[in-house]
């Protein structure tokens, strides 16, 4: 029963203080949390595209630049979901109640992946 509790309140929201946009879907709040936005894939960074693997294509540079202004709107609230593998905490954040998965979904920046996301007015 505790365990549940715990795990319960580790997926409560909590504000990201301080965000910087590290790439197009990922954050690293100044408590050192990295924070990978939930369902979205953002354009790599030059050589953070794994051999192997089917990068998504785009400008990484404006991928970043449009999540850096986005995080500059106002407090970035996030909702965690899980961690990645690389143990990034996944997350649905928001700044001044904007959606930042779907900000980059909306401006070209990203692409739908990785479990579902509903952006209404998409």
């Amino acid at each position: 029963m505790f365990e549940m509790i715990a795990a319960a309140a580790a997926l409560a929201s909590f504000t990201c203080a301080s965000p910087i946009a590290i790439d197009g879907d990922t954050l690293r709040c100044a408590a050192g949390h990295r924070v990978r936005l939930a369902g979205i894939d953002a354009a790599e960074t030059p050589g953070h595209c794994r051999r192997g693997r089917k990068c998504t294509p785009g400008d990484p540079e404006a991928s970043t630049q449009s999540l850096a202004f986005a995080i500059r709107r106002g407090a970035v609230v996030c909702r965690p979901s899980g961690t990645d593998r690389y143990g990034r905490m996944i997350a649905r954040c928001t700044a001044r109640g904007v959606d930042l998965s779907c900000h980059q979904l909306r401006g070209g920046f990203a692409v739908r992946r990785y479990g579902r996301i509903n952006c209404r007015s998409l």
